[in-house]
Order: structure tokens, then C-alpha cells, then sequence
């Protein structure tokens, strides 16, 4: 059974950069592009679904169009010698024709007709010269449904 090549242009291609401080929401974001003549469902999973906000986590991508993904990471200990080992993953597939349930058509998939790219995240501490020794205080998990 071979895999199927990602359909989907993904912006970024390998990973995912959150530049710190951690001790607020940081945001990243994602751009899908789909550059085919067919109609392609998107679903966006990741290892830490606890760690991160992502708006929207899954939809329908027309032919030719693209969608803005924002990614928030938690606020968090940051610790460098730690290895971050946090993934997402980018699951597609091409819509059937006609009316279509999209969690009946996720039920029901087969693996043979799923596409996926992976990225791994990227945390970067940003150090400002100019930063008082005082921290804001960590706000509480901050995510807006549309």
C-alpha cells in the first residue's frame, strides 16, 4: 500500500517556530494552500493537544483557496536543556462529491486515502536587553471560538 503525496502546500513546510517568553499565550501560524482542482478536507493534530489552541483544527478547503491556522501555546515553564519533542501533524484528504457528513467521512476513512505532512515545533527564548527583572503574571488558557 503505497501513501498518497500531501496535497496540501503547508507554510511552514517542517516546523513550527513559538519565540518565548513562555509565561503568556504565543502564537504561531500555519497557512494550507490547496492548489488542486477538487475540494480537500483538512484535520490538524499534535502530541500536546493539552498545550495548544489551534483555530481552526479542522474544515473544507476549496479548490484554489487558502486558510490561516493560529496555533497558541500555553503558557509554560520553559526549561532549554529540555528536548521538545512536540509534534503536529496535518491529516487530508479529497472531499466526496455531493452532501457529505465531515465526521462520518473521518470515521470512515481508510488509511490508504489519507495524506499527511509532520512538523516539529520550535521554541526559542527571545532575550530582551531592555526587560525589567519583573515577569507578567501567566494569564489562564486564553481560546476563542469563532
Amino acid at each position: 500500500m503505497s501513501k498518497l503525496e500531501q496535497v496540501l502546500q503547508i507554510e511552514p513546510q517542517n516546523e513550527l517556530r513559538f519565540r518565548g517568553p513562555f509565561v503568556v499565550p504565543v502564537t504561531s501560524y500555519m497557512k494550507l494552500t490547496n492548489p488542486s482542482d477538487k475540494t480537500v478536507m483538512f484535520k490538524i493534530k499534535t502530541t500536546a493537544p493539552k498545550k495548544y489552541c489551534v483555530r481552526p483544527n479542522a474544515g473544507i478547503l476549496d479548490p484554489n483557496s487558502s486558510i490561516q491556522i493560529a496555533i497558541c501555546l500555553q503558557p509554560f515553564q520553559f526549561d532549554p536543556a529540555e528536548k521538545n519533542k512536540h509534534k503536529f501533524m496535518v491529516q487530508s484528504t479529497f472531499a466526496p462529491e455531493g452532501d457529505i457528513s465531515v465526521d462520518q467521512v473521518w470515521k470512515e476513512i481508510q488509511p490508504d486515502q489519507l495524506m499527511d505532512s509532520k512538523l516539529k515545533c520550535v521554541f526559542e527564548m527571545v532575550v530582551d536587553q531592555n526587560a525589567t527583572a519583573e515577569e507578567p503574571k501567566a494569564s489562564p488558557k486564553v481560546c476563542v471560538d469563532d
